[in-house]
Parts: C-alpha cells; sequence; structure tokens
C-alpha cells in the first residue's frame, strides 16, 4: 500500500500524481529484506491462526474466551491468506490481478485492522465488568451474547472497509488510492485514526486501569495470569498499528517532511501493521505458562492449555468474587 496516490479534478481528469515510491530494483537490500518479513508473516500468521481456529474451533469447548480468540484468529487468517498478491506486487513491482482484487486486498486489510480492534474493546469491557461486577458478569456472561457482539464487531468493521473498496483503482499496472481530492483523502485517514485507533485506545486504556486498581484492592487475585495474554495482545496491536496510522497523518502534509522519511515510514509501518496477523497466536502459545514447561510438550498442547489456563482463571475469580458479595449480603 505504498503505491501512488492520485487526485481528480471535478472533470474527472488526473490534476496531481505523486509517487511515493518504487524501487527500482528487487536486488536493493532493503527491498529483498522487506519481502522477506512479508513472506515470514505471511508463513506464520496463515499456518499460526488456521491452528488456533482448529483448536479454539473444534477442541476446545465453547466458552466466552474461546469465542474471542477465534474472532480473533479468524480476522487474521483472511488477511494473512490474502498477503500473497501483495507480495507479488512488492516481487513484480506491477499488479497483475486486475480492480477487483486490488480493492478486495485492500479492505481485508482495514477488515482486519477494524475487527481486531473493536474486538479488543470487546474483550477489555468484558475484563473490566467481569472484575468491577463479578456477580453480574457469572449470571450474565453467555457464550451466545458474546457471538452477538463479535457479529456486530465485525459488522462494523465491514462498514469502515467500504471507502478501500471504492477508492482503490488500477491505473499503470499499479494498485493505488485514486481519491478524488485531498479533502476526502483527509477525512478517510483522520476518521480511520480516531475510530480505529485513538477512541479504541482511550477506552481500553480506561479499561485497564479500573482493572488494575481494583486488583491491587483485592487480595484473592494473587496472579496476574488472567490478563497477561489480553495485555499482550492490546499492546502488539498498538506497537504495529501506531507507526501506520502516524506516518499515514504525516503523508497528508508531505511537503513539509523528507520524502524519504515518509516513503521509509509507510513501508515500515505497513509492515508492521500486518506483523500483527502473527503476533496473536503466538502470544497465545508463550503466555500462558511457564516457559520451560511449553518445550516438553506439543504446539497443539502449549496453546491448548494457555487458552484454558486463562478461562479457568478468569472462571475462579467470578466464583470466588460472587460466593464472597452472596455471604456479605446475608450480613446486612
Amino acid at each position: 500500500n505504498y503505491s501512488t496516490y492520485i487526485y481528480r479534478n471535478n472533470n474527472d481528469t488526473i490534476s496531481q500524481s505523486i509517487s511515493l515510491t518504487k524501487t527500482t530494483s528487487v536486488r536493493d537490500s532493503a527491498w529483498v529484506c522487506l519481502i522477506v518479513v512479508s513472506v515470514l508473516i505471511f508463513l506464520l500468521g496463515f499456518f499460526g491462526n488456521l491452528l488456533v481456529i482448529w483448536i479454539s474451533g473444534f477442541k476446545m469447548k465453547k466458552t466466552v474466551n474461546t469465542t474471542w480468540y477465534l474472532s480473533l484468529a479468524i480476522s487474521d487468517f483472511i488477511f494473512c491468506a490474502l498477503l500473497p498478491f501483495n507480495i507479488a506486487f512488492m516481487v513484480m513491482e506491477e499488479w497483475i490481478f486486475g480492480l477487483f482484487m486490488c480493492k478486495f486486498a485492500s479492505s481485508v486489510m482495514f477488515l482486519n485492522m477494524f475487527s481486531s480492534i473493536f474486538l479488543l474493546i470487546i474483550i477489555s469491557v468484558d475484563r473490566c465488568v467481569s472484575v468491577v461486577f463479578p456477580v453480574w458478569a457469572q449470571n450474565q456472561r453467555t457464550v451466545k451474547k458474546a457471538s452477538f457482539m463479535v457479529v456486530i464487531a465485525w459488522i462494523l468493521a465491514v462498514g469502515l472497509s467500504v471507502p478501500s473498496m471504492i477508492y482503490r483503482d488500477v491505473h499503470n499496472n499499479s494498485c493505488f488510492n485514486n481519491y478524488p481530492s485531498q479533502d476526502i483523502h483527509k477525512t478517510i485517514a483522520v476518521s480511520r485514526f480516531i475510530t480505529g485507533f485513538l477512541i479504541p485506545f482511550v477506552v481500553i486504556i480506561i479499561c485497564y486501569s479500573i482493572i488494575i486498581l481494583k486488583l491491587r484492592n483485592n487480595r484473592m487475585m494473587k496472579s496476574s495470569k488472567p490478563f497477561k495474554v489480553m495485555s499482550a495482545l492490546i499492546g502488539a496491536f498498538f506497537f504495529c498499528w501506531l507507526p501506520y496510522h502516524v506516518f499515514i497523518l504525516m503523508e497528508l502534509n508531505r511537503h513539509k517532511y523528507d520524502h524519504n522519511l515518509l516513503t521509509t515510514g509507510l513501508k515500515v509501518g505497513t509492515s508492521l501493521a500486518a506483523a500483527n496477523s502473527f503476533f496473536n497466536p503466538v502470544l497465545y502459545v508463550f503466555m500462558g505458562n511457564d516457559f520451560k514447561q511449553k518445550f516438553r510438550s506439543s504446539l497443539v498442547s502449549k496453546m491448548r492449555r494457555a487458552m484454558e489456563e486463562e478461562g479457568r482463571t478468569t472462571s475462579r475469580y467470578l466464583s470466588r468474587s460472587s460466593s464472597m458479595d452472596n455471604r456479605a449480603s446475608t450480613h446486612i
């Protein structure tokens, strides 16, 4: 997605063409390195998320937690499945897959971004409610309600991905953003930053701040394991997507910045954004139990144990909190 931006005037003629970059040879060391990284992201993300889908969808009892994991894995898997098109574009330096795939591949990238962040918001709010209102959560947290929230998140993500389907275009064997004007370009970039990063960041920080304060005053929860995986997922998401949004916003005022800086930043930002798709299954494996113990068992067992552990610990917390609140209520 580092191709040429072209703006049309009211007569629908090309009035300005600004090339972000096209390296002259795939033998350039930095360009080859970027291609290698993209291939690794595809392999790790495709097979890693496929494994998570298989375990959480077919090998584990369906719970609220596995519903979150499964939906995140499906989102990342779809994105990784389309990465070969972008990799081929990078290698050949021309788009040969037609207009539909140009629009579709770009839309899936933003579908992945929005669906992931909306699911992380839901997960954070769910964790916060479970800690602050354990009795209510014990009775109201159901797989059916979790599935409904997942569907809502996906519907919103699809809606916000529509601009990519509309404005992506193919010209001179290049897949690029063909915005009618600079104002529309700015509106889309800013709205994506606000809805896909700023607002979710504020909501998630508030939720986890409440959780930390609550746990500090609650000695029942001696371990922080229930929140390690989700904290790592959230940290990985923002680490991967923040550079992308920063350079996209900088590109709106490209005349104020060095051309090479923007070019490099957009390349690195897009690669980091893609890397988020394989961080999730890696975190599922290495955040559950002691690291040494994980190497003594199979990969499937490691991932399954990590997900089951998080669910069991949360359930124990809810049960203990519920029973304590019930005992307290008998004395009032």
